[in-house]
């Protein structure tokens, strides 16, 4: 399989190396300069293109930028930046020769929102840590059908496909678990998305990837300044702002089983006042083993209040109705190949609906110290209809169903006429002021953000047996609330101590009050009440090293920490369980090099010390989800690995209009148990010390080939490999009878999309993609209850349109 990827590799590099690249050679010049701000300030990262054209490139850490192989004659630069009014300069460019042009770029207000890089890469040269960036136009080449598809491209995540289109995301990081990516904080524009950010942190509602403008990663010290996760890092979903001028676009996307995309965006900028407004439409009739409809929509509105002062006000609303289910295939109905995209349980019913409003103000004192104010508040409904099941027949029940073949060992599911509907609703209210100050102290540039943040959350949680004549109604099980209120201060100051060299030291302090209050357990009413409290303090520390122009150095060690889930620090009987809170080590040193142009290289070696990593057991991770069932401290886990990203590309190296872009990324973890652990097993107690943490592969790779023509066509070729794992902490290589435990084999998928934009009308493209290309079959998970299988082969056409 891989060695068939690889002939097709070196095939088409092959060919287009011995492409006469001469053929479009011309008579061209180069234009160079430098762009700061009204103050003097160097400004990173700021665009340069040449109008009308999609050539271009990015100022330097210097605030430098070069153009090459400009063709002679009368061009115009564009230089934009965010915060910052596009600038113009229209000059002449003489064969042979360089011409100089720089910029001097005037603030203007963006939409306020707190970022943890900025969209533009070349900022990743300050981070103290390893980060990453996707761009809206990187999102469009991957065509993903789900967020995870692009979380791939980054070393270090880990992206389980549970259902194929990524509507609940399961990311883990540096080995971490990833299951409803529990381990890792997920922001959109700066604000938490999770449940409940502390006692749910949870990702059943994911945001929807076809709506964002760009993505970005922190695996480094500086994701303190956001919580309360901190220890596998921080993702955050950007969505567009309000453009400068009237913009509508419309995005069109049909596949196999009814599958359908349709996004319509429109935004513009009236005097001081900017808005965008966007609406999704996603569905499918059977796409992979899901029947779903989801409307999204969001609403961003900027008010320039004064020179000194903008607001930016965000809406959103979210509904989902799909037949998502636990149920996977046992081991034997896997193995048969009969069973993989059957509907097990047709009957299961995923409603969620979520209402988000969030406010932010910024205030520019002067042109060091911001003041930024974020208020934000959301309400997830999540009610979930799960039809309940054996997995070994039972005389004694009258089964609604059977799937599979009953007279093989495990080789079927027993379905009950009854029903078990977990019905959750939560309430998140947040409010966090910054200041971000520019000063000099003696002699030393220094940058320092600061803040804090109030976080209200509360969980409605109800248990309702039904039947399947009427499975949304029935018989109260359980019934409960659980409250927190979350207090936390952070401040990082960046020191620059020469022009090269600068370190970052930072320290978050986390406050956590949270109660479980037990109404109904069992059918019996309840009267338990228990309240609990934690106290964290996490520093963290980085340093940046420019080397020389396009190498830096980095590293950093930061303190990890994660809050327990309130029903599992407090039980269904109202104990407390004294989990402690996960906390780790986070250690890591690398180097990101531009070598030449052309040619990227970015390394990182990383070490991660749990003093007790929590394995959890909750039913989404695999577990029996009982009432009485909770977490218990998993023990230290050791994470060992590498990180790299390799990108090439051809058209710069070789002064060419053809476009031949490589970019490869490689993770190599070793995740185990590093003291002892006993597990049952069989009847006897097995220490599992030295075994693989769960869903930590050794070796994941991420490929991507993009090509394009001068003549408008491109194609893009995605390939990714994860290697083999665990699905239970035994590490056992055989699958168990439900299909729950045993070894995921290692598995490689390729991908594939062809574009043509249109000469007649510049703003529109047409594209055909192809999902897992070779149509490899794989096991992509084991949980929640039973055997995932990956997507097969799946074809899928668009159409997008600006103007």
């Amino acid at each position: 399989m891989i060695n068939r990827y690889t002939s097709l590799l070196q095939f088409i590099l092959i060919a287009l190396f011995i492409t006469p690249v001469t053929l479009f050679a011309q008579q061209t010049g180069s234009v160079s300069g430098t762009v700061t701000s009204g103050s003097g300030e160097t400004l990173i990262g700021v665009n340069i293109v040449i109008s009308g054209t999609t050539v271009g490139t990015a100022t330097t850490i210097e605030g430098r930028y070069l153009l090459e192989n400009v063709p002679a004659g009368q061009v115009t630069l564009v230089a934009s930046y965010v915060g910052y009014k596009p600038e113009e300069r229209t000059v002449t460019v003489r064969s042979g020769e360089e011409t100089i042009v720089n910029f001097v770029l005037s603030r203007q207000f963006d939409m306020p929102g707190i970022t943890l890089i900025g969209q533009q890469p070349e900022r990743l040269a300050r981070v103290p840590g390893s980060a990453a960036v996707i761009t809206e136009r990187q999102i469009a080449e991957i065509a993903p059908l789900s967020g995870q598809e692009v979380l791939r491209r980054i070393p270090g995540i880990h992206a389980v496909e549970q259902d194929g289109l990524g509507l609940r995301a399961n990311i883990g990081v540096r080995g971490l678990d990833p299951s409803v990516s529990r381990s890792v904080l997920v922001l959109e524009d700066g604000i938490p998305v999770a449940l409940a950010p502390y006692g749910e942190p949870e990702m059943y509602y994911t945001p929807s990837m076809d709506r964002m403008s760009g993505v970005e990663v922190v695996k480094g010290s500086g994701s303190i300044l956001f919580g309360p996760q901190t220890f596998g890092g921080v993702i955050n979903f950007i969505t567009a702002d309000p453009p400068p001028v009237p913009t509508a676009s419309i995005h069109l996307r049909g596949g196999e089983g009814g599958f359908l995309t349709s996004r319509l965006s429109y935004g513009n900028t009236v005097g001081n006042t900017g808005v965008q407004v966007t609406y999704l439409r996603r569905q499918g009739d059977e796409v992979g083993l899901l029947d779903f409809g989801i409307h999204d929509l969001s609403t961003k509105l900027k008010l320039v209040l004064s020179d000194r002062s903008v607001v930016g006000i965000k809406l959103g609303l979210y509904d989902e109705t799909s037949n998502s289910t636990y149920v996977g295939l046992s081991q034997a109905m896997f193995d048969s190949g009969n069973f993989d995209f059957t509907h097990l349980a047709p009957d299961d019913l995923l409603d969620i609906r979520r209402y988000s409003a969030s406010v932010s103000h910024d205030f520019f004192l002067n042109e060091n110290v911001t003041f930024r104010t974020t208020a934000y508040g959301y309400t997830t409904t999540r009610n979930w209809s799960r039809q309940d099941f054996d997995t070994v027949f039972n005389p004694d029940r009258d089964y609604a169903r059977i799937v599979g073949d009953p007279s093989v060992e495990g080789g079927a599911l027993f379905f009950r006429n009854s029903t078990g509907n977990r019905n959750r609703q939560f309430e998140v209210l947040g409010i966090e002021p910054r200041i971000s100050v520019n000063y000099e102290l003696g002699g030393i540039r220094n940058e320092l953000d600061a803040g804090m943040r109030y976080l209200y959350e509360r969980a409605f949680e109800q248990r309702v047996n039904g039947t399947i004549n009427s499975p949304q109604s029935g018989l109260l099980r359980d019934d409960e609330i659980r409250t927190g209120h979350a207090l936390s201060a952070f401040l990082q100051n960046r020191f620059n101590l020469t022009d090269a060299f600068s370190v970052t030291p930072g320290l978050r302090v986390e406050y956590f009050d949270y109660n479980r209050d037990i109404r109904r357990l069992g059918n019996e009413e309840q009267t338990t009440f228990r309240s609990d409290d934690l106290v964290a303090f996490i520093p963290g520390v980085g340093f940046n090293y420019q080397l020389r122009e396009g190498i830096a150095l980095y590293g950093g060690v930061h303190r990890g920490f994660g809050p327990p889930r309130v029903k599992d620090a407090i039980s269904a009987l109202g104990v407390s369980e004294e989990l402690d809170a996960e906390t780790s080590w986070n250690f890591e040193a690398g180097t990101r090099a531009q070598l030449i142009p052309g040619l990227f290289v970015e390394l990182t070696g990383f070490y991660m010390n749990f003093t007790n990593q929590i394995i959890p057991v909750a039913e989404a991770a695999g577990g029996t989800g009982r009432p009485g069932a909770s977490l218990t401290n998993g023990g230290e886990t050791e994470h060992l690995g590498v990180e790299t990203t390799l990108g090439l590309n051809l058209q710069q190296l070789f002064d060419t209009s053809w476009l031949i872009d490589l970019n490869t990324s490689a993770t190599w973890i070793q995740a185990e148990f590093s003291s002892d652990r006993f597990v049952s097993s069989g009847g006897e107690q097995v220490n599992v010390k030295g075994n693989s943490v769960p869903y930590a592969p050794e070796w994941m790779v991420s490929s991507e080939l993009r090509l394009a023509a001068p003549f408008g066509v491109g194609l893009t070729f995605v390939g990714t490999y994860i290697g083999k794992q665990y699905g239970d902490v035994l590490n056992r290589e055989e699958g168990t009878l439900d299909g729950r435990g045993g070894a995921i084999p290692s598995y490689f998928v390729l991908d594939a999309r062809a574009s043509y934009q249109i000469p007649q009308l510049s703003n529109a493209s047409v594209n055909v993609a192809v999902k897992n290309l070779l149509d490899e079959r794989y096991i992509v998970s084991r949980r929640p209850q039973g055997i995932r299988v990956g997507m097969p082969r799946f074809f899928t056409a668009g159409i997008d349109l600006s103007f």
